[in-house]
């Protein structure tokens, strides 16, 4: 298990690059967090929801992703409530203080990840397990599902994941471990360090140091890295991307939203030579674009209120008049039709609003989720919303999307204008060239098209040499062998 003094660490990154490590070493891992709190998720090959970070995980590793190696997904909806996904199924909204409640509910939330652990184990060796946040809240220990107490479950092996980055790595590594119980302290066999920057050398001595404080090995220090690219489970960095348009290149703006989800989307997009990407709710920004994305969120009716409150709104249509194309994904395909609605109240006490007028269409918001991986003319991707988008009136269907499964989704009123449920599409080199192809003429000579899947399989490469390079393999299969 790789657990950590906090969150954002790098807890997921550093488990990605150890199933890719474990797969190049000729072993069968897979990776495994009991709960996970995420607005990006991902459709199993069995139409079930799971966090983003583990479907990476089990992309490194080399294997499909199944719901055992999520059971438990929470998705805020606010700063008190949650939609709670039990093995790729939502069972409801829960308020955080309910949830953590564990009496509260009929259900035994513990048993349930502890046997989801137990069918993985059974198939898969070894499993790469993954904690939450810090494993230091000591308030919340007697409901703790994700950090030690499912470590004591699986008899794994703990080491504990520090950021030096964010500084005060000493107090934090070893406040982590001296806020342990014996039991547990005991399961922690080794340090990593992560995000060092600078002069390694400058820490020989705080090395010696932590491992003489702390009584646990450090197994490496990790340096921070700028050139490996692996889809991040938080978006706390979309803002900060640039902003500027750029000659020579297709400038494609991604509304943000409040309740932004499933942002990777358009890590492919981003990578590709011929666009530049940013993300912005600043209309002056807007304007400057060739391409506006409106992507997927877990609150449609509440961003489209704020999109028309900010003026967003307004600016979108305003620059697709004047020659901009806009795309909606998901929650943005829901907003670019006629009216939302939401007459059942599933998403809040907003129970209609207009949308952006783009296209004819009508959304209806109800509970059934709809979660499924999809093949269409141009590639793959999957489905994960709630509600059901229709013509609207006399409104003729116009599909962007022809599904393998014989169904039609989306709506095209033309090369500029047109909206989709299915997440990924942005994966697919096929659909990213009818995108970027009406402006063909900004498109500098020498930038080519982009490979997405093999540019993956190229970083998570590129990562597992990074991790081993500055990390003790010899001392870690030692651990591991020790163990059993």
């Amino acid at each position: 298990m790789f657990a950590g003094t906090g969150s954002d660490v790098g807890k997921s990154i550093v488990a990605a690059a150890f199933c890719r490590i474990f797969k190049q070493d000729g072993y069968n891992p897979a990776p495994f967090k009991a709960q996970n709190m995420a607005l990006n998720s991902y459709a199993t090959p069995e139409g079930f929801e799971i966090g983003r970070a583990q479907a990476v995980q089990a992309e490194a590793a080399g294997i499909p992703c199944h719901t055992d190696m999520n059971p438990l997904l929470l998705k805020p909806q606010s700063d008190h409530t949650s939609q709670v996904i039990l093995h790729g199924k939502p069972i409801g909204n829960k308020n955080a203080y309910d949830y953590w409640r564990r009496g509260t509910s009929d259900i035994d939330y513990r048993r349930e990840v502890c046997e989801a652990f137990d069918r993985l184990a059974s198939r898969y060796n070894p499993i790469v397990m993954e904690g939450a946040g810090s494993i230091s809240e000591i308030n919340l220990r007697d409901t703790d599902l994700v950090n030690l107490p499912m470590a004591r479950h699986a008899h794994a092996d703990v080491i504990l994941v520090g950021d030096i980055d964010r500084g005060g790595v000493f107090a934090s590594v070893y406040g982590s471990i001296a806020l342990q119980s014996p039991e547990d302290r005991s399961l922690i066999k080794g340090i990593i360090i992560n995000k060092f920057r600078g002069d390694m050398r400058l820490f020989d001595e705080g090395r010696k140091m932590l491992e003489d404080i702390c009584g646990v090995p450090v197994l490496g220090v990790i340096p921070y890295y700028k050139d490996i690219y692996i889809e991040e489970e938080d978006s706390v960095a979309l803002a900060q991307k640039s902003m500027q348009a750029e000659r020579g290149k297709v400038n494609v703006a991604v509304v943000m939203l409040r309740h932004l989800s499933n942002y990777t989307d358009f890590d492919a997009l981003e990578r590709d030579p011929r666009v530049h990407l940013f993300y912005t709710n600043n209309t002056e920004d807007i304007k400057k674009a060739d391409i506006i994305i409106l992507p997927g969120t877990k609150s449609t009716l509440h961003d489209l209120y704020e999109l028309r409150r900010n003026g967003c709104a307004q600016a979108i249509v305003r620059a697709h008049r004047e020659g901009a194309a806009v795309l909606g994904i998901c929650g943005g395909y829901q907003m670019m039709g006629i009216e939302v609605l939401d007459p059942d109240h599933v998403e809040g006490d907003i129970e209609r609003l207009p949308g952006l007028g783009l296209l004819p269409t009508t959304t209806t918001m109800n509970g059934d989720k709809q979660t499924r991986q999809v093949t269409c003319q141009y590639g793959g991707g999957y489905e994960i919303h709630q509600g059901e988008t229709r013509p609207i009136g006399d409104a003729k269907p116009s599909p962007l999307l022809r599904l393998d499964d014989g169904r039609e989704d989306g709506y095209l009123i033309d090369r500029k204008c047109m909206g989709t449920y299915v997440h990924g599409i942005l994966d697919n080199a096929p659909f990213v060239d009818f995108l970027l192809e009406p402006f063909k003429d900004k498109i500098a000579e020498g930038n080519a098209p982009f490979g997405y899947a093999a540019f993956k399989e190229e970083q998570y490469d590129k990562l597992a040499a990074h991790v081993r390079h500055y990390v003790d393999m010899e001392q870690i299969y030692k651990i591991l062998t020790d163990h059993d």
